[in-house]
């Protein structure tokens, strides 16, 4: 960044006062919070994380230094939330991941749903007895998400990271409005909270514990992040 584009050190001041007078607010709206649901501590806590953010913007510009800040929205922490305080609708936006670990088994499974199924069209029961996309499709079909979730290793599936994202809206959307294209419009900005469960948790929470790991505990680790009512 050139001298001309860096900001003057009183800027820099101005913005450390700013985090100061944030502090402040933020300390008397939570002694006079009235619930877990305060719209004043919630919008303190909201303008202390903008001004700690442009704070710590403006001191790496000018000095080159960093704060021990931790902004909302960096390593995987919620945005601050600015959806409705009151919501009539929500959407919850789920992903899972699985790795197909034991084809055989999967196209087994498939085979058996076909065969206790009532289907009449053999040649697809063929398919999903030796294609496994054909016994993806067939398998999703039969069981719903929640339920391979639980019996993934059934059909041959090892589970990778998911999420699920709780997120409010004002009004429920219009019958076939998102269907189109149904994660294009997710709002970090509206998520109430978030539950997302990754083997990577595991390390984190052996090196806090100071403990390692115990056999046969390979289960993923869910990490929970809370919007509004966190605050």
């Amino acid at each position: 960044m050139s001298d001309a584009a860096q900001p003057t050190a009183a800027e820099v001041r101005a913005a450390a006062e700013a985090v100061k007078a944030a502090l402040d607010r933020h300390l008397a709206a939570v002694e006079r919070r009235t619930g877990d649901d305060d719209t004043a501590v919630y919008e303190a806590f909201n303008a202390l994380a903008t001004a700690a953010e442009a704070y710590d913007e403006l001191l790496y510009d000018r000095y080159d230094e960093v704060t021990p800040f931790e902004i909302p929205g960096a390593d995987g922490n919620l945005p601050p939330y600015t959806g409705p305080d009151e919501p009539h609708a929500v959407s919850l936006l789920i992903r899972r991941d699985y790795a197909v670990a034991e084809p055989q088994r999967l196209l087994a499974q498939a085979r058996r749903v076909a065969e206790l199924g009532d289907t009449t069209d053999t040649a697809a029961a063929a398919r999903a007895g030796a294609s496994p996309l054909a016994a993806l499709g067939m398998l999703f079909g039969e069981y719903e998400p929640d339920e391979i979730a639980s019996r993934h290793k059934e059909f041959g599936l090892e589970e990778g990271d998911s999420t699920l994202w709780v997120t409010a809206a004002e009004e429920l959307p219009e019958p076939g409005e998102w269907l189109g294209a149904p994660f294009d419009h997710a709002d970090p900005e509206r998520i109430v909270c978030r539950f997302d469960v990754s083997s990577v948790f595991d390390g984190e929470e052996d090196e806090e514990d100071g403990v390692d790991g115990v056999d046969g505990m390979d289960e993923p680790v869910v990490d929970v992040a809370v919007g509004p009512t966190d605050v």
